[in-house]
């Protein structure tokens, strides 16, 4: 154990002195991603948010054939443009969202009182028009409600005939849990902090010892090689450990500044929801310095661990993509298997949900199970006396 610790301290005293190292696992790693997911969180919900709210602006052909209905939309808020020579163009160009289309048979069939068709000309693959569609889709909709019902007035009738059925929505979602549906992505910024923050010193501290030929002296002392790899990988923990609480409390800090209570959100990552992260993280901490360490070790230079590493960067992402194309009910099974118990586990927290002390543990002890192999496997790699030669 004293070789272990001193190897321990040796290496985290160098990588401290290491200006890549630092920023890689104490300021770029830990705050790049909490700064970039709220600026990109805060601009999407304001430019939405400030659309909902602002009059919008509508080509609209053949306008003169329905006056009435053209002053209805613009009380909901509506604003008409002049009309635009090629619609499905515009559309596709994005100089409009949507295009209202009025037929020159409007009013006949209006005074029929037969169904008078327009057209709503919008391009779904293009970004930004739902909002834009919806809302146009609605006003319109209104006036034909406000107009069926007038119709019915006049020849006697309750408007209620034309809805014999009433649907009342009844959502159970709570403000916490919606804010877990748009931050479902959050757990992947996590592990890929503690993935960055161990990085660079899993390739410096095998890879990099192997290229300048100063492991293999390392190796040449009496010391068994299993303590030499305890060392190093605790020093990895420590760089991944910190960067991982930086990260929390990053977030913490940035959530501070989302406007989710304009969207009828709540976003709790306060002390408790920081705690239980490290602590079902903590698992992942260990399981990535021994993956790192393990294929840095066949890596023969710097250059060729990165390669291989930026590789393995692109496992802890296979959680978060699978759920996210393939919604599952969240099974107790889920927390024995790691990455993807993490991945649930704090969706389950973001969601306002708590978690069991079983479902904690499962996910730690399966976590830390998996980690103790991934560490034996590389310490069966350090025997190896390849391992010290650098070509």
């Amino acid at each position: 154990m004293k070789t272990s610790l001193t190897v321990f301290f040796k290496e985290v005293r160098e990588n401290l002195r290491d200006k890549r190292t630092i920023t890689s696992a104490l300021i770029y790693g830990p705050l790049i991603g909490p700064l970039i997911f709220v600026m990109i969180i805060n601009t999407v919900i304001t430019r939405e948010l400030n659309k909902a709210d602002q009059p919008i602006k509508v080509p609209v052909i053949g306008a003169q054939y329905a006056p009435n209905m053209i002053d209805a939309l613009k009380q909901q808020g509506l604003v008409p443009q002049p009309a635009v020579a090629d619609p499905e163009a515009a559309v596709r160009n994005q100089d409009a969202d949507v295009v209202l289309r009025i037929p020159a048979d409007f009013g006949a069939s209006w005074r029929k009182g037969q169904t008078s068709q327009v057209e709503l000309i919008y391009d779904s693959s293009q970004r930004d028009t739902g909002s834009s569609v919806d809302r146009v889709r609605r006003m319109v909709e209104t006036y034909t409600r406000h107009q069926a019902a007038m119709r019915l007035v006049a020849r006697g009738l309750a408007p209620t005939m034309m809805a014999p059925v009433s649907v009342d929505d009844r959502d159970q979602s709570t403000p916490q849990s919606r804010a877990g549906q748009l931050f479902a992505i959050m757990p992947y910024f996590f592990v890929l902090t503690i993935f960055m923050g161990g990085m660079y010193l899993a390739i410096d501290l095998t890879a990099g010892e192997r290229e300048r030929q100063s492991l293999e002296p390392l190796f040449a002392n009496p010391v068994a090689r299993w303590k030499i790899l305890l060392g190093k990988l605790g020093a990895i923990c420590v760089f991944s450990l910190c960067s991982l609480l930086i990260s929390v409390i990053a977030f913490g800090v940035c959530g501070n500044f989302l406007p989710t209570e304009r969207l009828g959100m709540v976003l709790n990552l306060g002390p408790s929801f920081a705690g239980q992260v490290l602590l079902i993280m903590l698992p992942l901490v260990v399981l990535l310095a021994s993956l790192q360490t393990l294929v840095a070790a066949f890596a023969k230079s710097y250059r060729e661990a990165q390669t291989y590493l930026s590789i393995l960067m692109m496992v802890p992402a296979l959680p978060s993509v699978l759920l996210s194309v393939m919604p599952v009910k969240v099974s107790n099974w889920m927390f024995d298997v790691p990455l993807l118990g993490q991945q649930v586990g704090i969706t389950q927290l973001l969601r306002g949900e708590s978690l069991t002390a079983m479902q904690v543990s499962h996910c730690v002890v399966s976590g830390l199970l998996v980690a103790a192999v991934a560490t034996l496997i590389t310490a069966w790699v350090y025997r190896s006396e390849r391992l010290a030669i650098s070509s």
